[in-house]
């Protein structure tokens, strides 16, 4: 069933969140530790008591599904359905992403869902999709698409105060070598961000089927901006 979703009529929406769970759902946005983030904050999306048709085990494998989904907050009980989140000062709800998609980069294994919460919590940050590339040094480095709250077009002096900011909150190895600044990233008519083509585009790979964009001259453009895009030295 679904369980975060506007509710026609009732609840006011916001383009690409989830706004809020439906009646009788009790979600939450939690730490590494459990903890309920604050609003505002980004982390671990949670369901934290049972619900109507709620996954009760896995055919002849119930062990595997107590491993995938209850063995992340086993301390709190929490269903956790490996996604990450982020709740603005309002209380809407906005997915960011499966964190079980790691980079490898020189060694240590980031989750761009880590590093997509670290660049929302900048307050000049409105949204970030952050996907890997391949690189001849670090095995694979840190490319970032980062929209900024009012419209603002970006400049290298802002990518580099983000990228202090990701190193001040996750550590200097997860900082962004590719930071494009873009007035929108590319989303399906439900608001889900497609990662894949982010990835297409800075591997120079054929985009992939464009059919659910909502937009699809999104892509194009980042493109085009991701190629001018200056990155870190």
């Amino acid at each position: 069933m679904i369980l975060i979703s506007p509710l026609p009529g009732l609840t006011t929406t916001k383009p690409g969140s989830a706004t809020f769970p439906y009646p009788g759902v009790f979600a939450d946005v939690v730490n590494e530790n459990g903890e309920s983030v604050p609003l505002g904050g980004g982390g671990y999306i949670v369901i934290t008591k049972p619900w109507p048709a709620m996954l009760r085990s896995l055919w002849n494998d119930h062990e595997r599904y107590l491993s995938t989904y209850w063995s992340k907050f086993p301390k709190h009980n929490y269903y956790f359905p490996a996604d990450g989140c982020k709740r603005d000062e309002e209380g809407y709800y906005w997915l960011l992403g499966r964190v079980d998609d790691v980079m490898n980069v020189s060694g240590h294994r980031i989750s761009t869902t880590e590093v997509e919460s670290a660049f929302v919590d900048h307050p000049k940050v409105a949204e970030a999709a952050v996907v890997s590339k391949k690189d001849d040094i670090t095995g694979e480095a840190v490319a970032a698409f980062v929209t900024l709250k009012g419209g603002g077009i970006g400049s290298p002096a802002e990518a580099d105060e983000l990228r202090k900011h990701v190193a001040s909150k996750i550590g200097s190895f997860a900082k962004p070598k590719y930071i494009t600044f873009t007035p929108d990233l590319p989303k399906t008519r439900s608001g889900k961000i497609m990662r894949r083509l982010l990835r297409d585009v800075m591997e120079n790979r054929p985009l992939g089927d464009t059919t659910t964009l909502a937009d699809a001259n999104v892509v194009k453009n980042i493109s085009d901006l991701a190629r001018s895009a200056p990155q870190e030295d």
